[in-house]
């Protein structure tokens, strides 16, 4: 593929330049475009409403970026856990949650990530590399289809909370819900779509600037400095006082609510005076708070709370007329639960599993 321009980079106008260049008429330009994105063409003789001689052209100049699927775990709750390798036979994974209200793809934006959080398996793992727009996309894609075969249903949810940290691969992540979401793609809502983030408030800004039409949620876990500074490093450059800041602002700019995600350990961050600390964080912007159990990790360091102390948790926070759900984990049997992707898959190489010193 040296010298080749991945054609899955290019707007459909740069496609269109490239048209011009080859002599070829327009019309084929959107074609290739549709084979790319509706009907998810990974190779050039797919595409059999073109000529066999500009198919070749096309394999002279481009190659289409793809995942692959590399293992596939099921659940006995029936959540999906997907390996995929991408063209450098790197490795990361989705996951099909299904409950009886919803169908969701979780989806990464990464492959490993850079921000070390204590509680989460994935943050153990050397960033590899950011995913391209189309090897985020093809995860929805075969996500969808895994919906329809096995449940017989569509997605209707598409989370960016699996590996990686999507705002650290703004431009893919962006050009990957347009994809998704426009009727050049799969045509889905992006209300129906969310971006998680551990916190970088210049980015959050940017969102807003941009005036995206998904939704943001912040995954929080602690809502004083000192004890988010010891699960996430990221609080240290980006604290609560920047974050909440960052927040009115996106909410200013998009008039989105936004979600508080809240991981809650045993002894940790499980207290009432937790709770009060994060009824006063949450009033700066219009928000509900996922209040999610901590899912084990190998060698980790955290429990999960107690079931009395969740439901008195979550009791305080809507006693502050706060919105609040308590998330049950799915998945867990497959490490495929929140913050465990990558804890033990077998197709993870031991190389790319190096804790972060």
């Amino acid at each position: 593929m040296e010298g080749k321009i991945n054609i899955r980079n290019l707007s459909l106008n740069e496609l269109l330049e490239h048209f011009v260049n080859l002599n070829e008429k327009s019309f084929r330009a959107k074609q290739v475009y549709e084979w790319l994105w509706k009907k998810n063409a990974h190779s050039f003789d797919e595409m059999t409403s073109l000529g066999k001689e500009l198919r070749e052209k096309l394999k002279e100049s481009f190659f289409i970026d793809h995942i692959t699927l590399k293992d596939q775990q099921i659940s006995k709750d029936k959540t999906i856990k997907c390996a995929f390798a991408v063209d450098d036979n790197k490795i990361m994974e989705g996951v099909l949650i299904p409950t009886s209200s919803r169908m969701t793809a979780c989806i990464s934006s990464q492959v490993g990530c850079s921000l070390a959080c204590t509680f989460c398996a994935t943050g153990r793992l050397k960033l590899l590399r950011n995913l391209t727009a189309g090897e985020i996309f093809d995860q929805v894609v075969y996500l969808k289809h895994q919906a329809e075969r096995k449940h017989d249903t569509s997605l209707t949810n598409i989370v960016y909370m699996g590996m990686g940290e999507p705002l650290l691969n703004y431009k893919n992540v962006l050009n990957s819900i347009h994809f998704i979401s426009s009727e050049e793609g799969l045509g889905m809502s992006p209300r129906r779509i969310t971006v998680s983030t551990a916190g970088i408030a210049k980015m959050i800004r940017k969102l807003g600037d941009d005036e995206v039409k998904f939704n943001l949620a912040l995954s929080l876990h602690a809502a004083n400095d000192e004890k988010r500074n010891k699960i996430m490093e990221i609080n240290e450059s980006n604290n609560l006082e920047e974050l909440s800041d960052a927040l009115r602002y996106f909410h200013e700019k998009t008039n989105s609510r936004v979600t508080f995600e809240y991981i809650i350990f045993k002894d940790f961050n499980d207290s009432i005076e937790d709770a009060r600390e994060l009824a006063h964080f949450a009033k700066c912007v219009p928000c509900k708070i996922n209040i999610i159990e901590y899912n084990p990790i190998e060698n980790g360091e955290f429990q999960q709370a107690e079931a009395r102390k969740v439901e008195e948790f979550a009791q305080f926070l809507e006693s502050k007329n706060l919105i609040v759900n308590v998330r049950r984990s799915r998945g867990k049997d497959i490490d495929a639960a929140c913050g465990q992707l990558a804890n033990r898959n077998k197709a993870i190489k031991p190389e790319e599993r190096t804790l972060k010193n």
